[in-house]
């Protein structure tokens, strides 16, 4: 079974009162977030596939799994639009033993010029 599931960086009236929390540090905004999925949405006998807009640092990512290893759930992934190459979450990852594949992947930015991986 696959599952999509939202995180939540704040805490909602709306979010069950039982959920499974990660931390995540913004480098963006220097500070540490709790994130929280509900126990309602995921469980030991999901398979998750998490995907994310942007890979830098892979703070978000680690959060993540933090949230499906507590729920003792099967992470076979992670799904990126756009890896910022030039930065050290991608390789991180990789070396940590995650599966990630992206769409794109950025190895400079530099003055006016994208430079993007050949793979």
């Amino acid at each position: 079974m696959c599952l999509l599931f939202l995180q939540k960086k704040t805490e909602s009236k709306n979010l069950d009162k039982e959920v499974y929390e990660g931390s995540v540090y913004s480098y963006t905004k220097a500070q540490h977030y709790k994130i929280r999925v509900s126990k309602e949405y995921i469980c030991k006998e999901d398979t998750i596939l998490i995907i994310d807009d942007f890979l830098a640092n892979g703070q978000a990512i680690l959060g993540l799994k933090e949230i499906v290893d507590a729920a003792n759930a099967n992470l076979v992934g992670v799904g990126i639009v756009i890896e910022k190459g030039f930065q050290n979450g991608g390789s991180m990852l990789r070396e940590a033993g995650i599966n990630i594949e992206s769409l794109a992947i950025i190895d400079s930015l530099e003055e006016d010029e994208i430079t993007f991986r050949n793979n």
